[in-house]
């Protein structure tokens, strides 16, 4: 193969580093693709391109900002929202909570089934968010780990998510960028199909066999869910630890507190001697369950609570102790308390719950205060364990903002959700019956959500996160660098002549399987569009059916399976189950590889290849 000219060497080196910078971890998506689009913006102001690709401008790259796609996807998640926070399903859920109770063999395979139909027309973290507590609350009344079930019903979400145009970002990424690059459109019924068959080998294996891959683990959750937390116990001056030494401070325990760190003063770290004599102002920060650390709290006559600014922790406690409940509180990605502290958002005094303590979904870097909840930027999958009345319980789990776990089957409905349920369905049957475009369907929808208060304007900044908007403009933009400045067809005709020798079938298996493995490393909505722009030119350089290699394309990026980092359904699992990344691996590289297989097949027999 000859050497590429430099301008399509330079776009392949673009697309390399946007696949490197979203498949790090410790990189926001956000602040990669801003710095990436940044980067592009520069190269194509700056650099000296070909003829043919002069065309390109920098307002051609920020029009992307203003892709019908990109639109339509954002209106979905806003409909989401909706039927979200009016607990639109609610009725649903606890209908199969019920059948679960009934006939408990009966019961996963329903779960896995409605969370698969729900996503066809739903995004993935919404379904997510809306089956998690009703699952877990299933759990625990049937004395199930809850771990053995949230992994196989997320997998089942994402699916389904793959059968329809707006069941997934990643759907409307590839659909549309086909349809710019000439592809024949690609009806409801050649997508709906092949997820179907393949779904209903994946729920078998989902209710089958993937439960018993997943591992016991040691913390499963209780009757408040119970992880290890970071918490503090702050010694007062009627302290019963007061005064006392270390070991006299644990004895009270019956030796089972384990102390991380003593702080004295603000910045101040005694070191743990035998010696040390624990003095009122003291704050212990220890490691342990939510029941344990309430026990602790009472044996040594502390206080479990957090530093809040101002008068809120004092509001805060006399709220909590009314109530007197035990809850935990999932940070979701995009909502009030992400990318956010407990400091800044007032999380005490705007809901009446006292932060207790802080689980961490990942690792910590080293030296990282994940004690200091009060200033500890919150990101997606992390838990609080708060304290408060069922009423502020309540209202966090109407608001929207996170995610309540508190051991119930109980869900928010609300007055609002016959209407916005209603209209969901009209913007769906619209949509389907395709008398409408779908970006007028999904913005028509959203104005009827607002128009019949299922959603207030001051919802709308919380839902639209920028993760989600730069993602898919970067993978707009990429798709553009690569049809415009013909990268994407150099490839294909360069493949042609190795590729040729082989069966049809076998290489849309390769082409798919490629995909697949990108996916399991990087942002899947970025390998969706590189991948759909190499299959358009690819499938005309080899003469086959363009449907087949653009369905390859949407299929192999979808299979995000094996890392949590994948999707952000994925990213609460983590959390919630307990799980640890080989979990993961071990759950979904067997799915991944399966459905594989099952699409290669099934795209190859529909198409003749």
């Amino acid at each position: 193969m000859p050497l590429p000219e430099p301008h399509i060497a330079a776009v392949w080196l673009l697309v390399l580093l946007a696949l490197w910078l979203f498949a790090q971890d410790r990189v926001p998506h956000e602040s990669a693709a801003l710095g990436f689009l940044v980067l592009v913006l520069l190269a194509v102001h700056v650099l000296p391109v070909p003829v043919e690709v002069a065309a390109l401008t920098t307002g051609e790259v920020v029009a992307r900002l203003g892709h019908p796609a990109l639109i339509t996807i954002a209106a979905l998640v806003i409909l989401a929202r909706a039927l979200e926070s009016t607990g639109a399903f609610a009725r649903l859920f606890e209908l199969i909570g019920r059948l679960w109770q009934r006939h408990p063999a009966a019961g996963l395979p329903a779960m896995l089934l409605v969370a698969g139909l729900l996503s066809a027309v739903l995004s993935n973290a919404a379904v997510v968010v809306m089956v998690m507590p009703a699952l877990i609350g299933i759990a625990l009344q049937q004395q199930l780990r809850p771990s053995r079930l949230l992994m196989p019903i997320g997998f089942a979400v994402l699916i389904g998510g793959m059968a329809t145009a707006i069941g997934a970002s990643t759907n409307l990424v590839t659909l549309a960028l086909a349809a710019d690059l000439g592809a024949p459109a690609i009806g409801i019924a050649e997508l709906a199909w092949p997820v179907a068959v393949a779904g209903l080998l994946a729920l078998l294996y989902l209710w089958l066999i993937a439960p018993r891959l997943l591992p016991d683990r040691n913390a499963p959750l209780g009757d408040t869910a119970p992880r290890v937390f970071a918490a503090v116990l702050r010694i007062d001056e009627d302290s019963e630890a007061a005064g006392l030494t270390l070991p006299q401070v644990r004895a009270l325990t019956d030796n089972q507190l384990r102390v991380d760190r003593v702080q004295r003063g603000d910045n101040l770290f005694v070191a743990k001697l035998p010696s040390l004599v624990i003095q009122p102002g003291d704050r212990l920060h220890v490691r342990d369950l939510p029941e344990r650390l309430k026990r602790f709290e009472r044996a040594l006559g502390a206080t479990l609570a957090t530093d809040l600014p101002g008068d809120a922790t004092g509001e805060a406690t006399q709220t909590a102790l009314q109530g007197q409940q035990l809850a935990e509180v999932v940070v979701t990605r995009g909502a009030l308390l992400h990318q956010s502290t407990l400091g800044e958002t007032r999380f005490a005094s705007r809901f009446g719950l006292l932060p207790l303590a802080l689980h961490r979904a990942r690792a910590e870097a080293p030296g990282e205060p994940v004690a200091d909840i009060v200033n500890t930027v919150l990101r997606a999958g992390d838990v609080i364990l708060v304290q408060g009345s069922r009423q502020a319980l309540e209202r966090v789990r109407r608001s929207g903002d996170a995610l309540v776990l508190d051991g119930t089957m109980d869900l928010p409905r609300t007055h609002r959700a016959p209407r916005a349920l209603a209209v969901f369905v009209l913007v769906v049957l619209l949509a389907a019956s395709g008398w409408l475009p779908l970006v007028v369907c999904a913005l028509g929808g959203v104005a009827l959500m607002l128009a019949t208060r299922c959603l207030a304007w001051r919802d709308l900044p919380q839902v639209l996160n920028a993760r989600l908007i730069l993602t898919v403009v970067t993978g707009l933009v990429l798709a553009l660098l690569l049809a415009r400045s013909g990268a994407a067809l150099a490839l294909a005709e360069g493949l042609v002549p190795t590729l040729s020798v082989w069966p049809a079938a076998v290489v849309l298996a390769m082409f798919m399987g490629v995909l697949v493995l990108i996916t399991t490393v990087t942002a899947n909505v970025i390998v969706a569009a590189v991948g759909v722009s190499v299959a358009v030119p690819l499938a005309s350089a080899l003469g086959a059916p363009a449907q087949a290699y653009v369905l390859a394309a949407l299929f192999g990026a979808s299979l995000s399976f094996i890392r949590p980092g994948g999707y952000q359904s994925n990213l609460l699992l983590l959390s919630t189950g307990g799980y640890q990344r080989g979990d993961f691996a071990r759950v979904g590289t067997p799915l991944a590889w399966l459905l594989w297989l099952v699409f290669s097949g099934l795209l190859a027999l529909r198409y003749g290849l």
